[in-house]
């Protein structure tokens, strides 16, 4: 089925319809109404959970190399429809049609690396001194519940359905309310790759109709969610009333260190070249850019050349590199961040406004500022947008504190060209991930997540299906 407009996915049938009245869904290029999607209600929530028990009763008990064929045949569903997700994807958010394609080759590829995954789940097997065997077993946790933002709408719930339907679990999926469209095609590959009725369903609408009932579900064993610090501090107080396991990758607020012995006009390039990817809402982003004073002013006119050569534009032009923000409370927040920074004596170096003539959407220059000092809120408030705060730091040891500032630990970066230095840095970033001179660190095969407020648990890598997994150990003695 392709279709032209939202489609929930309940019990292996789509409907135009549910329980709740229906939800606009606005471009972020030009504030019009692109569709409205169908939304739900706790009823269509406790409909979906019945589908989801007798599909766990059943999808746990399929081997594991058939799991991985129904997971590499999703694949090849996804890539038939990548014109057609890029496209929703595109308009739903606003970011470049050019560069929307890469995120779904990256979600094809969490299908097939988990595809791999769901053929090596073997157990283990020891000798027991007492006498007989130590069975080592991995189970599926139960019905999971997947809650994901709309800023990378393909890959963020693939990483979690792919690694659920891996291990044997079923997984119920609320996206964000603002992506429904790229939802519904991500959807209809599953279904057309060939996972079984109630294995694999989505429920559009507002969080406050549905999450309370998912949350209130003992049958709901596991939840997975990719959002703000905010709401997965909400959502683990929940979890606590039904003992659900948890993995969350909340908010980040990433640092970047950029050494004089760097190729500095290079990490400069590179640093603008991810800082405004997706108009900065991105959630390893770069955010906060401690230069060493030496280097600061190279640094800064290369990072001033790099963003002022982006086109803002419509998500549909060719010509356009960085789109709008998708949503105006985003837009607001930056020119906030903006002001204040300005008002604690941060200078603009670039960007820091609406562009000139561009009055629909939610268009922001890309803004630089140099000088944000330590008490600036952009210093300690993730902007997730086109806003990069620059400071010069002296001492490495002076650099390393000022990046480990914040409660959060999700990703870090550092440039330099000393190997030495680079196993300082790496040792010294409090993070999840990091980036030595290089931003590449999402892949399929290895892990992705957080520390401390950023999150726990890991997507990707082999650490990933473990968290779809209960671990049973049986002690087999023969008379």
């Amino acid at each position: 089925m392709m279709t032209d407009q939202p489609h929930l996915l309940m019990g292996g049938e789509f409907r135009v319809k549910g329980s709740a009245p229906p939800i606009p869904v606005i471009n972020p290029c030009t504030s019009e109404i692109l569709w409205e999607q169908p939304a739900c209600t706790a009823n269509d929530v406790a409909e979906a959970l019945a589908h989801a028990r007798a599909a766990q009763a059943s999808w746990s008990q399929v081997h594991g190399w058939e799991r991985g064929r129904v997971l590499r045949s999703i694949a090849s569903e996804m890539r038939a429809r990548r014109g057609a997700i890029a496209k929703a994807l595109s308009l739903e958010i606003g970011r470049p049609l050019s560069q929307s394609e890469g995120e779904v080759n990256a979600a094809i590829e969490q299908f097939e690396w988990f595809a791999g995954e769901a053929e090596r789940l073997f157990g283990d097997s020891l000798f027991s001194r007492q006498g007989g065997r130590l069975l080592t077993d991995h189970e599926p946790v139960g019905i999971v519940a997947a809650f994901t933002a709309w800023n990378f709408p393909v890959n963020l719930p693939v990483r979690k359905i792919a690694p659920a339907l891996a291990a044997g679990c079923v997984v119920i999926v609320r996206p964000s309310e603002q992506v429904p469209m790229t939802s519904t095609l991500i959807a209809e590959a599953c279904v057309a790759g060939g996972a079984p009725a109630g294995v694999v369903q989505f429920l559009f609408g507002r969080a406050e109709q549905i999450t309370p009932a998912l949350m209130d579900a003992e049958d709901v064993r596991k939840i997975s969610l990719t959002g703000s610090t905010r709401v997965g501090q909400m959502l683990m107080a929940d979890a606590a009333r039904t003992m659900k396991r948890c993995s969350m990758e909340l908010g980040g607020h990433s640092p970047v260190i950029v050494c004089a012995d760097s190729d500095v006009e290079k990490a400069a390039s590179q640093c603008a070249a991810f800082k405004f990817r997706n108009a900065g809402q991105v959630c390893i982003a770069p955010n906060r850019f401690f230069v060493e004073a030496s280097a600061l002013n190279r640094f800064l006119e290369k990072f001033k050349a790099e963003a002022e050569t982006l086109v803002l534009g419509d998500s549909q032009d060719p010509l356009t590199t960085m789109g709008p923000l998708t949503l105006d409370s985003g837009r607001q927040k930056i020119e906030r961040l903006v002001a204040d920074a300005q008002a604690c004596g941060g200078r603009i170096v670039a960007g820091g406004k609406r562009p000139t003539g561009m009055n629909a959407g939610y268009f922001m220059e890309p803004t630089i500022m140099a000088d944000v000092p330590p008490e600036a809120a952009v210093m300690r408030e993730e902007p997730f947008g086109p806003l990069a705060a620059v400071a010069s730091f002296t001492t490495l040891e002076e650099a390393l504190a000022r990046a480990n500032s914040t409660p959060y630990g999700l990703a870090a970066y550092a440039f330099t060209g000393d190997s030495a230095k680079s196993e300082t840095i790496s040792r010294g970033l409090k993070a999840g991930m990091i980036g030595l001179n290089t931003f590449l660190i999402a892949h399929a095969e290895a892990p992705f997540g957080g520390i401390n407020h950023s999150g726990m648990g890991r997507e990707g890598g082999r650490e990933a299906i473990r968290d779809y997994q209960n671990t049973k150990l049986t002690h087999m003695m023969w008379n």
